[in-house]
């Protein structure tokens, strides 16, 4: 027991010197409450064209089929809030795709924290995952008592908010857990409300084919036109139900540099964005997120909000 908790108080001091917001403990197991959920969102379809998510329905929902003997799965939280904003006269990102592609930033400190592990306590089997895998994300960082689902289904905590990456690294090693803590949205509705698309259909269920970040990121084929006015000049992504949302309040800037803007982003204004040429697009969005969608899926997002 001893040893269990000294393995536990290291990772999570280890957790910290990388730069992690927070460290959440929670045993490996079978997801029983999410299952129906996940089951249920997936038949109405609410995943729109991102079929990836109806793959590999069992691992999403049991860690321990991802790697062999996992006892526990350690969530992290990084922060990206940043300190300074797009001009107002801009079309607007999502504050996430601000600097580096956080994929490869948070990858680097999960290797790190996996060799620190395995370099101080032993033969320990992992494996990092960021977002890019099927690991249910945000239901074990509530397990692990870094915050709750909010209604707009993104995980909240009351001293930060929610603009932050969440991880995981799921081992085979025994460590103490952590325990869930209780909802605060309490009878607020400011996600709801402000929703441009009303994507949040129902308190705590998001239907990701009625979501900005959908339209703007994940869909390949054009908009549909009953959407059009409705994006509140979102050309990627879409931060309204958290930028709405009380405990937001509460956000602290990030001290990762790789997550700082590049100047000419913060500096562009919406007849810079028409204007941007496939050239500047790869100099400004060198390793940004935006990548994802190509500059000609920008191109199409930006001529859309016109």
């Amino acid at each position: 027991m001893i040893q269990k908790s000294k393995y536990t108080e290291f990772i999570k001091s280890e957790a910290k010197r990388l730069g992690f917001l927070a460290c959440g403990i929670s045993k490996a197991g079978f997801l029983e409450e999410e299952a129906p959920r996940l089951e249920n969102w997936l038949n109405k379809n609410r995943n729109g064209e991102m079929s990836y998510m109806e793959n590999h329905f069992d691992k999403r929902l049991n860690p321990t089929l991802l790697v062999d003997d996992a006892k526990c799965v350690i969530s992290l939280l990084l922060n990206y809030y940043p300190d300074q904003f797009q001009k107002s006269d801009s079309y607007k990102i999502s504050k996430y795709a601000y600097g580096q592609d956080y994929h490869f930033v948070i990858k680097e400190k999960l290797k790190e924290l996996l060799f620190s592990i395995q370099s101080n306590i032993g033969d320990v089997s992992g494996r990092a995952f960021v977002d890019s895998a099927p690991v249910l994300d945000k239901a074990w960082a509530a397990k692990s008592g870094l915050g709750w689902i909010g209604k707009n289904s993104n995980l909240l905590t009351q001293k930060v908010g929610s603009f932050y990456f969440i991880a995981e690294l799921i081992v085979d090693l025994d460590l103490d857990f952590d325990n869930a803590t209780t909802d605060h949205c309490g009878t607020c509705t400011a996600c709801i409300d402000a929703c441009p698309t009303q994507a949040i259909v129902a308190p705590y269920i998001v239907d990701g084919s009625k979501c900005v970040s959908y339209f703007t990121i994940e869909l390949k084929e054009n908009i549909p036109q009953e959407m059009k006015g409705k994006f509140d000049d979102w050309a990627f992504g879409c931060d309204v139900c958290q930028d709405v949302c009380p405990w937001n309040k509460f956000s602290k800037p990030h001290n990762e540099p790789l997550f700082n803007p590049n100047p000419e982003l913060l500096s562009m204004s919406k007849k810079d964005w028409r204007e941007i040429t496939e050239e500047t697009f790869k100099v400004v969005f060198k390793n940004s997120p935006l990548k994802r969608s190509k500059f000609q899926g920008i191109k199409r997002n930006i001529d859309f909000l016109q």
